[in-house]
């Protein structure tokens, strides 16, 4: 004789946050699909606040590894903190020790790191950069500027798509991938973000544990639930003319339609190795999950946007950039594995993002904004166990001086040598853009002679 359960805070409040979530599935429409002929994936880690380069990687080539910690005074960490890795033409480096999971995977030549890359107008010199005149990204060092700016490819405020959204135009409307399919396919975690914004396909926000499950249709026995949900269907399903209302229906219905593939997604597959319970973990893990129904589904490319805030360390940074390192690393390590178990290692491919560098010169326990900055890639297609881009040398921070480029002022902020729309051609390329078309998605990438970095294979 139960009927339906009483709906608690806790539940109005995941109701509330799934309404919020269908705003992006208007567009969504379940068909029948074939399997696709190829899959692949493009995961964005972005670093909320700035990631301090300086420490994710630092050298330790004795000279360049004194430089290093007299500039970098209390920040600076002991050759004991560091984790090897080599780089067979730069030398050897040390991760950072909160990354033992990134190093071992950079030693199977899974992970890569991108050296000192940044948001650039064309290639960039010192004594440019000081010019009157001379074309910059606008506003750097501004969290809000860089932080979109990353995300569109555009050095400007103005860009209103992502260069994730874009390259899946491109995949889908050009290249005809995911055309048997209505699926998803550009999703980020936790909320919409301009990174899988396209000017055609849309950005769906999903997050962890919350399938779009209703409430109110927990009833007793199974028929009157069957019942219920086959009404709504049935109310939702007619137009009434009202624009607006049929809007929200379409949205609803679109959620109904969704909700089992999303548990579904939960419920097939058990990974080997446990994901880490922190909040980048369960946010990989669900982009795990939505992965391994991409052959079931038809998929063909989706693109992903995952983050973590914290990084802007003024103050406390060592504890503090320990903290979120290590979240990501062993989050990394768990979601790599994921892709080995379902069989899709060679097609997904991790990168990460971030506002901008810092500066090597502290600012008490912590240090400021910066420019260019460095990154990681993760995935079987990577060509790991390598540095790309130019590592900037410690000695010239020690001279510094306006003959030098690999800084961009006397506080230690790098001049990038790579430019973004190097780093995301090169991965949209491997994702199946043709060269032509890569102009299109990175407006900026024609002023570089160097359109693919290298580090895809």
């Amino acid at each position: 004789m139960t009927t339906e359960r009483s709906i608690s805070r806790r539940d109005f409040l995941q109701l509330g946050a799934g309404a919020a979530m269908l705003l992006g599935l208007n567009h969504f429409k379940l068909a029948t699909a074939a399997a696709a002929t190829d899959y692949k994936a493009l995961v964005c880690l972005f670093m909320f606040g700035g990631n301090d380069g300086h420490n994710l990687v630092a050298p330790l080539d004795s000279a360049q590894y004194n430089a290093y910690v007299t500039a970098r005074g209390g920040l600076g960490l002991p050759q004991n903190q560091l984790l090897p890795i080599s780089d067979a033409v730069q030398g050897p480096f040390g991760l950072h020790y909160a990354m033992p999971e990134m190093q071992a995977l950079y030693t199977q030549g899974r992970v890569a790191i991108l050296a000192n890359v940044g948001m650039l107008v064309q290639p960039t010199s010192y004594a440019q950069s000081t010019s009157f005149g001379y074309p910059l990204p606008l506003n750097l060092r501004s969290h809000s500027d860089q932080v979109v700016q990353m995300q569109t490819a555009v050095p400007s405020a103005s860009g209103g798509t992502g260069w994730g959204g874009r390259t899946l135009d491109l995949m889908e409307f050009t290249y005809s991938y995911n055309s048997t399919t209505s699926f998803p396919v550009s999703i980020s975690m936790q909320s919409p973000a301009l990174f899988c914004s396209g000017a055609i396909v849309r950005n769906v926000s999903l997050q962890p544990g919350n399938y779009l499950a209703q409430n109110g249709l927990s009833l007793w026995p199974a028929t009157a639930t069957q019942a219920r949900k086959t009404a709504q269907r049935q109310m939702v399903s007619v137009t009434n003319g009202n624009a607006i209302i049929d809007a929200a229906n379409k949205v609803l219905l679109d959620a109904i339609d969704l909700n089992p593939l999303l548990e579904q997604a939960a419920s097939s597959v058990t990974f080997q190795k446990p994901f880490p319970g922190t909040d980048i973990g369960q946010q990989l893990q669900e982009i795990a999950r939505i992965i391994s129904l991409n052959v079931q589904l038809g998929v063909g490319r989706q693109v992903f946007f995952c983050s973590l805030g914290g990084f802007d360390t003024h103050s406390g940074q060592s504890y503090q950039q320990w903290d979120l390192l290590q979240q990501i690393s062993t989050a990394l390590d768990a979601f790599y594995a994921a892709t080995v178990q379902l069989g899709v290692a060679d097609q997904v491919t991790t990168f990460t993002l971030s506002d901008f560098g810092r500066t090597l010169q502290p600012s008490g326990t912590g240090s400021d904004h910066g420019w260019g900055n460095h990154c990681l890639l993760l995935g079987g297609a990577v060509n790991g166990g390598r540095i790309f881009g130019r590592f900037p040398l410690m000695t010239n921070y020690a001279n510094f001086n306006a003959s030098n480029d690999d800084y961009a002022d006397s506080r230690g902020s790098m001049l990038p040598g790579l430019s973004l729309a190097q780093y995301g051609a090169t991965l949209a390329r491997w994702f199946g853009a043709a060269d032509a078309d890569l102009n299109a998605v990175f407006p900026t990438l024609p002023n570089f002679s160097v359109r693919d970095v290298g580090f895809m294979a």
